[in-house]
């Protein structure tokens, strides 16, 4: 079933990460960035990350931006919502 808490957008980030293309900074409260830039709703994406969605593929010094990966849960809320693995329609 899918997640009615999750937002279009929130969708979004996910299968954005899911295609390699986010980067979270590692603090307390990362940001988050799409393809370079900053994400433009950064309370909804923070919210995936400590939801436990997104994490960091890597462990860095605390301020480095590293690449972004779905946790097993959220590859579980893609596969929910219809997408595979790479954020795309299953």
């Amino acid at each position: 079933m899918t997640n009615p808490q999750l937002t279009h957008r929130a969708h979004a980030i996910l299968r954005a990460t899911a295609c390699g293309r986010v980067h979270v900074s590692l603090s307390c409260e990362p940001d988050v960035f799409v393809d370079g830039l900053a994400f433009s709703d950064q309370p909804g994406a923070r919210a995936l990350v400590h939801a436990g969605l997104i994490s960091p593929a890597r462990p860095g010094r605390i301020g480095e931006q590293v690449p972004a990966r779905l946790t097993d849960t959220g590859r579980g809320v893609l596969a929910d919502a219809g997408f595979g693995a790479r954020g795309t329609a299953a």
